[in-house]
Parts: structure tokens; C-alpha cells; sequence
């Protein structure tokens, strides 16, 4: 199922990476507050299909590898007459081994997980912001484990420094556009249980998610970065 047709009135959001985990969470939660979602995926017979053809007239679905150059383009060329309330970029990987530090990381896996967690992001963000208005909000899945100041423990080396990379690159987004409207967000959701997060992350997604969406509404008409946890609290960088 691919479409980029235009949507019906009311409010729109386009999520960067919904195939599962938080990325199809989040479109399933906008679309039970009545919001149009286009979400993307990378191949075909996720959950966000079979989401999609239980609300045919909610949920549209685009393929999309952002680490990709090519499709991200594509994808925004097909889009170029759409609007969208809120984007947002979801997509993001740890390595393998969590534990391993930098002297033990391959040179591949980095590559890969700083290739996806910041390239891709960014040029995901710089191709999709465009897509919203003036009180739009672009926002981009950072992590805690992204803020410098909260690093106590050195633990997660490689992700760490992807999120704490991403953040970087978000703040240089926004000094290029400090004359534009738009909201800007860091959303760092906590340790939920997720493929990514584990089993032992002492939080689900059915608890987390609105409360993510409630932070992502409400940063509509304002203006600027902000690096936000779930329940609208700053975080320090």
C-alpha cells in the first residue's frame, strides 16, 4: 500500500519510520485522535499495514529507507504539494553489543548506527520540513541517553553518541532557520519496552505514547528547539 494522495480535512502528521515499536505506536495514537498519518516503512508486511487496513481512511503508508539519499528525495518530490501538521522522524538503531566501547565497536556497525541515527535523520528532516506550515512542528526521536550532562555511567558508547550527535545537528538546523516559526523538538521518550529498549524497560508503550503525542501537540505554535522528555520537562543537554 503506497499513497500519496491528498488527505481529507483536520490535521495531519507525517512519522519517519512507523513500521513498529514507538514509530507505529505513535501513528496509532494519532489516528484514534482522529489525525491523518502517512507513515514510512522500509518493506512490506509490518504491523503499520495491518494497522492501515483496519483505518483505510486515516493512515496512508510510503516506502522510505532514509539512509537511502535517493528515496528520501523521491519521497519528498512525491509530497511536494502535501502539508502536514507535524513531522516527525522516528527512525533510529543501536549496535548489536551495547556494551561495547569505542575501542571494541567495528568500524562498520559505527558507521551504520551514526549513518541512520544522524545522516539519516538529518536529511530526513531537511527534506520533510519544509512539508509544514508556519505553526508546524518538526521533531526528531532523541534519547536521554543523548545529554551529555546526564552521562554518569559511560555506558552505551555508540548510541550515546549518536543521539548526543543527532541533538548537535538539530541545534545547528535551528540556528540556519531561527528566522522561521516552526517548532523545533528533541523528544527523549524514556526506557520503554520496545525491541530496542528490551523486556526490561519498566514502562509500555500503552502507558508512553500519549503521553509523547500530548508533548508533540503541544508544541504547535511555538518557536524554537526544545530537548523535552515525555511529560514536557527539559532535558539537559
Amino acid at each position: 500500500m503506497s499513497s500519496s494522495a491528498s488527505p481529507g480535512p483536520g490535521r495531519s502528521v507525517l512519522i519517519v519510520g512507523a513500521s513498529r515499536g514507538l514509530g507505529h505506536a505513535m501513528a496509532a495514537e494519532f489516528a484514534r485522535r482522529g489525525w491523518r498519518v502517512l507513515g514510512t516503512v522500509r518493506g512490506a508486511g509490518t504491523p503499520l499495514h495491518a494497522l492501515a487496513a483496519q483505518h483505510p481512511d486515516a493512515i496512508e503508508i510510503e516506502t522510505l529507507d532514509m539512509t537511502a539519499p535517493d528515496q528520501t528525495r523521491a519521497l519528498r518530490e512525491r509530497l511536494a504539494d502535501r502539508r502536514f501538521d507535524i513531522v516527525f522522524v522516528n527512525a533510529g538503531i543501536a549496535n548489536r553489543a551495547p556494551g561495547d566501547t569505542m575501542a571494541e565497536v567495528s568500524d562498520e556497525e559505527f558507521a551504520q548506527v551514526m549513518g541512520t541515527n544522524v545522516l539519516g535523520a538529518m536529511r530526513a528532516v531537511e527534506a520533510f520540513a519544509p512539508l509544514t506550515g508556519p505553526d508546524g512542528v518538526v521533531g526528531v526521536m532523541s534519547s536521554g541517553q543523548g545529554s551529555i550532562a546526564n552521562n554518569a555511567n559511560g555506558t552505551n558508547d555508540v548510541y550515546r553518541a549518536s543521539k548526543a550527535a543527532l541533538n548537535q545537528a538539530m541545534a545547528s538546523y535551528a540556528g540556519r532557520h531561527a528566522a522561521e516559526a516552526r517548532a523545533l523538538l528533541l523528544l527523549a521518550p524514556g526506557w520503554i519496552r520496545t525491541e530496542l529498549g528490551g523486556a526490561n524497560a519498566p514502562f509500555g508503550v500503552e502507558e508512553a505514547m500519549p503521553q509523547i503525542v500530548d508533548v508533540l501537540i503541544a508544541q504547535q505554535g511555538a518557536r524554537g528547539l526544545r530537548y523535552l522528555d515525555r511529560h514536557g520537562q527539559p532535558v539537559p543537554w
